[in-house]
């Protein structure tokens, strides 16, 4: 019997997707911001630099609180910390100031990442991958819509109304979840700098926490190598497409994270190892698609959807698997996820601008060939040991 409601549950992927889509708001307005605050463009590009460095922080040094405090207190009062934030960001006078709030918005932004784990404590054991996947895939969603819902909102009332509308969605939220979440005594009791080092003790533990970090980076590294050389390809010849139509390019992998939402029950069925195999080989048919089919917009647009519930769905299948390796660690094992995919991104992102100047579309999708074959390595040695573990409860 699931012992978390399925109307909790959606609470859960809608306080996720909002909160995450905090780090996202400003990224299609740094033009707007900069001439309002008399900044260079180049100086924008920091607030979404910042942001990132405050979530990985947070990340680090908040998300394991949630397995020595009562985080029916703790989700409501880091989305009320983000409301502060946000309200920050809007009001700011000067870009100084901005590029401060935005700073603190990052590392109080952590609450999706709390709720993730949360999600997985409280569901029995034969729906934890089906609710954990659902609670991802609202983050999944926030990030992807965030960019849209952000540019739609400042072309109508201006760039500071972004902040000052998800300032009030965040104080509704950490209300209905202060009502709703249940409480939980603290799973153990670790003084503070014992438990962030206790995030590094546990990889070295666990070998199939170890296994999971390395698909799941590469699989990050992959997606944020592909969607940031897409932009490339689409602003390029033969195509030459404005911005606005490059944004919506984002819905087709909307439609990718909403199908990947069901990967968690494969985990359930016990069949989350094998599905992992099935995704990175469609992950190896999308780049492939991609790179010689470079010159039809349709085709793009096919191997966007496929690799969008390739990588979506292998990220809901790495996370359901690093949940269960243990009960009482499961927000320092969400942690090292996190951290693993932040990392994974970066390298993607750096890549996809190397590649794309040493050799256009096609490096890039030759990188994600050999990435990907890569990855169907690691599984294919993992898939018999160090990628499968006994469900945690």
């Amino acid at each position: 019997m699931q012992s978390i409601s399925r109307g909790l549950t959606l609470l859960f992927a809608l306080a996720g997707g909002a909160a995450v889509g905090n780090l996202y708001w400003a990224q299609p307005l740094l033009d707007f911001i900069a001439g309002d605050l008399h900044a260079s463009t180049a100086a924008a590009g920091w607030l979404v630099t910042a942001t990132q460095i405050g979530y990985a922080t947070g990340i680090l040094l908040i998300v394991p609180l949630g397995d020595v405090l009562n985080r029916r207190r703790l989700v409501p009062v880091m989305l009320l910390c983000a409301a502060v934030a946000l309200t920050a960001c809007a009001l700011a006078p000067s870009f100084g100031t901005l590029l401060v709030a935005i700073s603190v918005l990052g590392v109080t932004t952590v609450a999706g990442q709390i709720l993730t784990p949360l999600a997985g404590d409280l569901a029995d054991d034969a729906v934890r991958g089906q609710v954990v996947g659902t609670v991802v895939s609202g983050l999944l969603v926030g990030i992807l819509v965030s960019r849209t819902i952000s540019g739609l909102v400042a072309d109508a009332l201006g760039w500071r109304a972004i902040f000052g509308v998800a300032a009030v969605v965040a104080v509704v939220l950490a209300v209905l979840l202060y009502r709703n979440i249940p409480t939980l005594p603290p799973k153990t009791r670790v003084p503070y700098p014992a438990l962030i080092a206790s995030v590094f003790t546990v990889i070295a533990r666990e070998r199939a926490v170890r296994w999971t970090l390395v698909l799941g980076g590469t699989g990050f590294a992959s997606f944020t190598m592909f969607w940031t050389s897409l932009t490339f390809l689409l602003s390029a010849p033969p195509y030459r497409y404005p911005v606005s139509v490059i944004g919506l390019f984002g819905l087709a992998g909307l439609a990718g994270a909403l199908a990947a939402q069901r990967a968690g029950r494969l985990h359930d069925r016990g069949l989350g190892v094998a599905a992992m195999g099935v995704a990175w080989a469609v992950t190896l048919g999308a780049f492939v698609l991609a790179g010689v089919g470079r010159e039809s917009v349709v085709v793009v647009l096919i191997a966007v959807v496929l690799l969008d519930v390739a990588i979506q769905a292998g990220n809901i299948l790495n996370q359901a698997r690093i949940l269960a390796v243990s009960g009482e660690e499961r927000s320092r094992l969400n942690t090292a996820f996190v951290t693993g995919n932040f990392i994974g991104g970066a390298v993607g992102s750096a890549a996809a601008a190397v590649l794309w100047n040493a050799g256009g579309w096609t490096a890039v999708c030759v990188a994600g060939v050999t990435a990907s074959v890569l990855a169907l390595i690691v599984w294919v040695l993992g898939r018999s040991g160090p990628l499968r573990v006994r469900p945690a409860s």
